[in-house]
């Protein structure tokens, strides 16, 4: 038996990717310096200085089993990878209103003031850049701390020169920009999008199509900046921006942080599926009174929020492979502003499936959860994970990374395929794709050799 084991090895071993080493300092932009973009600063600035421990990362608190249960190898991700330390990161970022990070992380009430006063030094040094920024995209909010232009190819460039600026005077040998920002109006692809040239013409044209967000992923990829989406916007998953990835090799992922919810929907429905339990609807109500919630008060907004959210179900529960299961059931969602919760927002679901006969049951599921949170740790994850995939060989040219779907609410994929919503589906992807790129062998769970 030793013999064949160690046969199969041999056959299966992968060849490593090349992958450099993260020299030097990451440099973090982060459009949109509220609720979740201060909770990520602080908190890392209090790991740093250690009185407090990164839970939620995969990257800093996470294991990666290698080879065989019986081989006993579990490295953290961060021990198996080579990943930017904490150490490693600087800070920028441009909000509409003139706040330092202290005083915007102090109104956001996420963080408890005694924690914030251990790390307000550092805070109050990050000052945000002027944003680009139109209320016909965001209605509910405005601000004064905002750039203006001739037109949208003239804004694109003043964040370009504010992305060369931080990367000179930073020091950063490296730079990823992470969408923290509140979520736009609906929009749609239209002809604008499908090309570098034609959106660029739609840019000088002021063109309504083109909203702030994609012009931060202009500039970002345009500088080779790896760019991830935050919110449900359109942003980078067009056409134009998978070009412009490519060609300047700086990945993209997106779109919309998988927090409350969403979460609890990923994690419950691949479960009713791998049981053939069947589902007759599914309601759910959210309420929160953070920014966020305010933002969604706006109709346009709001339907860009529950196109992000609505999409899970029906691509985890496959309708279309198990009509009698999944084919009729109903799929509400529903998001309430409700000041007095802050960022501590309550989900509830009602859930109706049924089972042996068709036999009704009930689950109900009231998540006290809190937004900026559960968003932190995987915006840590996201930037350090695009800043490995633009120093990976494999990585760095194909533009999308689908192996990082786990982060998000509605994954960008490739042209033709449906994106993967299973949660522990896309773990498996995101740790197959690591120990594919250390040239491990893929863990399939499929076990047999243990009992040959």
């Amino acid at each position: 038996m030793p013999t064949r084991q160690k046969h199969v090895k041999r056959e299966t071993q992968q060849q490593e990717s090349e992958i450099q080493a993260p020299k030097g300092k990451l440099g973090i932009m982060i459009p949109g310096m509220g609720a979740v973009a201060t909770t990520f600063v602080a908190g890392v600035e209090a790991v740093r200085k250690g009185f407090a421990k990164p839970i939620g990362s995969l990257t800093q608190m996470g294991t990666i089993r290698l080879g065989k249960r019986t081989d006993a190898r579990s490295p953290k991700v961060k021990e198996f990878v080579p990943l930017a330390g904490l150490d490693d990161l600087v800070f920028t970022g441009w909000d509409i209103f003139e706040d330092n990070m202290y005083a915007a992380a102090s109104k956001a009430g996420v963080l408890e003031r005694e924690l914030l006063d251990r790390v307000k030094p550092f805070l109050t040094s990050i000052k945000p850049r002027k944003a680009v920024f139109d209320r016909n995209y965001v209605k509910k909010l405005d601000g004064p701390n905002v750039k203006k232009g001739k037109n949208k190819m003239d804004l694109a460039e003043q964040v370009r020169a504010d992305i060369r600026e931080f990367r000179k005077n930073s020091g950063a040998t490296r730079l990823v920009t992470i969408w923290c920002g509140s979520t736009e109006t609906f929009l749609e692809p239209t002809a604008a999008h499908q090309s570098i040239k034609a959106f660029e013409k739609a840019m000088t044209g002021n063109d309504e199509n083109i909203a702030p967000s994609m012009i931060y992923a202009y500039a970002s990829l345009m500088e080779g900046v790896p760019f991830a989406n935050g919110a449900p916007n359109l942003t980078v998953d067009l056409p134009v921006m998978d070009q412009l990835s490519r060609e300047h090799e700086a990945p993209i992922c997106g779109k919309d942080y998988k927090t409350g919810q969403t979460l609890i929907k990923t994690i419950l429905a691949p479960g009713f599926k791998a049981r053939m339990i069947g589902l007759n609807g599914w309601f759910s109500t959210n309420i929160l009174g953070n920014r966020d919630g305010e933002v969604l008060e706006d109709p346009g907004s709001f339907k860009t929020k529950e196109e992000s959210k609505l999409s899970v179900l029906e691509h985890i529960l496959q309708p279309e492979l198990y009509p009698e299961l999944y084919g009729k059931f109903t799929h509400k969602v529903r998001i309430n502003y409700y000041p007095p919760r802050g960022d501590n927002k309550e989900g509830w679901d009602n859930i109706d499936i049924f089972g042996w006969l068709g036999y009704p049951m009930q689950i109900k599921v009231d998540f006290l959860c809190r937004d900026s949170i559960l968003a932190a740790p995987l915006v840590l994850d996201l930037v350090l994970f695009l800043d490995l995939a633009q120093r990976t060989s494999e990585l760095r040219g194909i533009g999308i990374q689908e192996w990082l779907s786990f982060y998000f609410k509605s994954p960008m994929c490739a042209p033709g395929l449906y994106p993967e919503h299973d949660l522990f589906i896309q773990l498996m992807k995101l740790k197959n794709t690591l120990r594919h790129l250390k040239g491990e062998e893929l863990i399939t769970h499929l076990g047999l050799e243990y009992y040959d």
